[in-house]
């Protein structure tokens, strides 16, 4: 006897790799311009409420000494008087509060957060901004019906966010683009969670000393309503700890229910179009690291057919790595958006709409267990809504699911124990050539 459980409607809003959020209900066509005019500095902004300002943790104050100099300097200074002083202990999952309009810019320099790169945080905020536009815009065009509903907020100790999310549409159960800023500290475990070298972004800092961070990202996840419709989700991120170190990571993925062998030539391509404009050695790479970033380690298989995936990027110059960034994620429309136009419309049958959300179930149990961004957002006091909106209205698990060799169901998941190359890359011989570990 098979049992099933459905999820239906667990989990709504938007995902990010560091996102925080706020109030929702505001369509996407009256508030594009939210951000258009410029506000000055001001309480919301500078000030940290009096419970933040305290360290609750003895020893901690003990291990944190900057902290505590910086909490002590503020007795001393003038109500409302501008000032820099060390992150508090934790971002506060209450600590943000919603807007009608955001200040032409999240990052300021002189606001409390790591001393760092200000003109890369700005331009990176810009751009991503522009991406956040033009792709729920295009999504809104290819729904043809729904359209995006977003949230904007500040953080009273610095940066902020917008989220814009679509649910119910024409072609999508959920799509959600979620923009943050993001000003704090965190648990050195937690900067671990989040990087493939946390370690070395703590150097120089005390057993148990907290990590002063920046972090500005764009990330989203589209689930469309047709099982012959793949999610796709993507992030890039820009990332700066205490001390002047700095980094980009993200990269665009693509999950699907079923293996079309010309939807992934055309994924895969785009990527190793724009991955080939700036290095070579990208794609290659990057595509072997999203195989095996998006393992499901205890299903010994992918959670979809890959994409491209980076971290820990600084190997260069930061503008250089910029321009990387910028083409990749202004790309997703091109790589994505045929792919749905081409399928929109398919006819599908009960038992594919089922193996769609038991798909989705696998999703789910990547984000909640294995995904950087989850588990970062978790541990640094993210918004609950805007960090779980990366999970699907419905879901299904049934228990002991085998496909039947031979089965369309069958090849896909032997596609995700056997990672493919789809014509795009120069390698030869690597369908099928090595299995997903633990080790991994």
């Amino acid at each position: 006897m098979k049992f099933t459980l459905i999820v239906i409607g667990a989990l709504t809003s938007s995902v990010t790799a560091f996102s925080v959020g706020a109030s929702r209900g505001t369509s996407f066509t009256t508030r594009s311009d939210a951000f258009v005019s410029k506000m000055a500095p001001s309480k919301a902004f500078t000030e940290v409420k009096g419970k933040d300002k305290k360290v609750v943790d003895k020893d901690e104050k003990k291990k944190n000494e900057r902290n505590v100099e910086a909490k002590a300097d503020s007795k001393d200074t003038e109500e409302g008087e501008e000032k820099k002083e060390a992150p508090p202990v934790n971002i506060g999952w209450d600590s943000h509060k919603a807007v009608e309009k955001v200040p032409e810019s999240l990052v300021r320099e002189g606001e409390s957060g790591p001393d760092g790169n200000y003109p890369m945080r700005a331009k990176f905020e810009k751009m991503i901004r522009e991406a956040q536009l033009s792709i729920t815009k295009a999504i809104e065009e290819i729904d043809g019906e729904a359209k995006f509903q977003e949230d904007a907020w500040v953080r009273a100790n610095g940066g902020g966010g917008m989220s814009r999310v679509l649910t119910d549409g024409k072609v999508f159960e959920k799509a959600g683009v979620n923009l943050s800023v993001v000003y704090g500290s965190m648990p050195q475990e937690a900067l671990q969670a989040a990087t493939e070298r946390g370690v070395d972004r703590a150097k120089g800092m005390a057993p148990g000393e907290r990590v002063p961070f920046f972090a500005c990202g764009l990330s989203s996840v589209m689930h469309p309503k047709n099982p012959h419709c793949p999610t796709m989700h993507f992030n890039y991120r820009y990332f700066e700890t205490d001390g002047g170190v700095w980094w980009f990571g993200g990269g665009t993925d693509i999950t699907p229910s079923y293996v079309n062998e010309e939807d992934m030539k055309h994924f895969h391509g785009t990527y190793k179009e724009v991955c080939d404009k700036h290095d070579e050695k990208f794609y290659p790479e990057f595509k072997a690291w999203a195989d095996k970033y998006f393992v499901i380690q205890h299903r010994n298989e992918t959670r979809g057919l890959g994409g491209i995936f980076f971290d820990d990027l600084n190997d260069r110059d930061p503008d250089t790595i910029f321009e990387f960034s910028k083409e990749a994620v202004n790309s997703v429309v091109k790589a994505y958006g045929p792919i749905i136009e081409k399928h929109k419309n398919d006819e599908f049958t009960q038992k594919e709409k089922e193996w769609q959300l038991m798909r989705r179930g696998r999703y789910v149990e990547f984000n909640l267990v294995y995904d950087r961004g989850t588990v970062f957002g978790l541990k640094t006091g993210g918004r609950i809504e805007s960090i779980l909106m990366s999970l699907p209205e419905t879901a299904r698990w049934e228990y002991d699911h085998q496909p039947e060799e031979g089965s369309k169901e069958y090849d896909f998941i032997q596609a995700c124990k056997f990672p493919r190359e789809w014509g795009n890359e120069e390698r030869e011989g690597a369908k099928g050539t090595y299995r997903h570990t633990q080790e991994w």
